[in-house]
């Protein structure tokens, strides 16, 4: 199940960040639709994402399609592998 919210002029405020934990607690795949009102460009986008996920944690991954931002929680948390391959 996917479920799906909008990013509106108020921004990524605490209420936006607990609504996301609460539909996570139901489902791994929240799709976030952000506004016109609040985006200029798609670099916004990039910036809204990495805001989210420093909010909900390593258990979280985000991906950008078009104006949306999937977002997906995983059971454990997903480790960057650095350029040395450790």
């Amino acid at each position: 199940m996917i479920r799906e919210v909008q990013l509106g002029k108020s921004g990524i405020t605490e209420n936006f960040i607990g609504m996301l934990k609460v539909h996570f607690s139901n489902c791994r795949t929240v799709k976030v639709t952000v506004l016109k009102s609040v985006r200029k460009n798609r670099d916004e986008l990039k910036k809204f994402s990495d805001e989210l996920l420093k909010h909900l944690g390593p258990n979280y991954t985000s991906k950008i399609i078009g104006f949306k931002i999937i977002l997906k929680k995983w059971r454990q948390p997903r480790i960057k592998i650095d350029e040395t391959g450790k």
